[in-house]
């Protein structure tokens, strides 16, 4: 990659500041009447007004300040750039969790240079919690307190903690996928729902050992590889190949290749 570190010091510093207009629209509307849209004709796909103009905002950011670059967005799509770098967004990851009240959503937002991420940034603005990954290292913010992430070093699947947002078949999971996941989640010691991208925000502090997800798309998952790996944990798709290379958006995320190599044996079935 040829890049300088200054460059990378910009768009690091430039990041934090999309995350924090991004939380200027997002906020506001969390737990305040979120006007809701479905954007999936007879399925509930929901958007609100809070992903559309958390992203239209920091769409025009970019633009602004750097109008050569690429971007990628969950509600207004794709714009093609002019050189290597290209900025991939997704302002509401969780909307279900917006909509119900719950802490769990955050807005993601990756760098990548040439097709591959070199930043990652996950934030949950109503906790004050912020993960940045760049230089192959993550940090975590909870108000004005900064450490260095490091996933938990289970290698033991008994002694697993695993998450997935919705594992049902009717959801995110098709047939072979969720019984899939229900084969992994018998031989772990706990299972939890519902968090979404936040998962992989707690896999980096080492609260979670296991992320097993289906159904992503790129917006869903380009920041978050970062963050698992600059925490020391693994992250591939579910046969072990780089995340995105399959047809299912398929991704696993683990604290240790051990624990990895065993979750991917399972999942293979």
């Amino acid at each position: 990659m040829s890049f300088s570190k200054e460059q990378l010091e910009e768009y690091t510093a430039f990041a934090a500041r999309l995350a924090d207009a991004a939380r200027g629209q997002t906020m506001p509307r969390f737990r305040s009447g979120a006007q809701i849209f479905n954007k999936a004709g007879p399925w509930f796909d929901p958007v609100t007004d809070a992903d559309r103009e958390a992203e239209r905002v920091i769409r025009e950011m970019i633009t602004k300040v750097y109008p050569k670059h690429g971007v990628i967005g969950e509600e207004f799509g794709a714009s093609e750039g002019e050189g290597p770098w290209r900025w991939v967004l997704d302002p509401v990851d969780g909307t279900r969790a917006f909509i119900c009240g719950a802490a769990t959503w955050v807005t993601l937002i990756a760098v990548e240079y040439e097709a591959s991420p070199v930043l990652g940034l996950i934030d949950q603005p109503y906790t004050d919690e912020r993960w940045l990954a760049v230089n192959g290292e993550t940090q975590f913010r909870h108000g004005e307190t900064v450490v260095k992430c490091q996933a938990s070093g289970v290698r033991d699947l008994s002694k697993a903690r695993i998450s997935t947002t919705d594992p049902r078949p009717v959801a995110y999971f098709n047939d072979r996928e969720s019984e899939a996941f229900a084969r992994l989640s018998k031989t772990t010691r706990v299972a939890r729902f519902s968090m979404d991208a936040y998962a992989y925000g707690l896999l980096a502090l080492g609260e979670i050992d296991l992320v097993v997800e289906a159904g992503l798309q790129h917006h869903d998952y380009a920041a978050l590889a970062p963050v698992v790996i600059g925490a020391g944990g693994v992250m591939t798709n579910w046969a072990g190949g780089p995340v995105g290379t399959d047809d299912r958006g398929e991704t696993i995320a683990a604290a240790t290749p051990e624990l990895h190599a065993a979750a991917l044996d399972i999942l293979a079935g």
